[in-house]
């Protein structure tokens, strides 16, 4: 797409309007056959294998704190700490 949008800037350098990139870029990628769309589904293919592996490890981490913050044994959560915080203060 960036590519595609890169061209057409410079064939169309008065429009600015985003959906006439997006329309634009819908017609040519649907008149595309296969084997010139193959590139372009490898790419996105790659992008979501590291996609997902990125989110993987990022729910693998957060799995990680949330038990060792369970471990703690704190049963209040975040907000009600925050709210007994704060009806302290009012005391004062």
């Amino acid at each position: 797409m960036s590519e595609f949008r890169t061209q057409f800037k410079k064939d169309n350098p008065n429009n600015k309007s985003v959906a006439a990139v997006g329309k634009a870029a819908g017609s040519k990628w649907k008149s595309m056959t296969d084997a010139e769309k193959a590139p372009y589904v490898a790419r996105a293919e790659k992008a979501k294998e590291e996609y997902e592996k990125t989110l993987r490890a990022y729910n693998n981490g957060l799995a990680e704190s949330k038990g060792s913050a369970e471990e703690e044994g704190s049963d209040k959560s975040k907000s009600e700490v925050n709210d007994d915080e704060d009806d302290d203060e009012d005391d004062e």
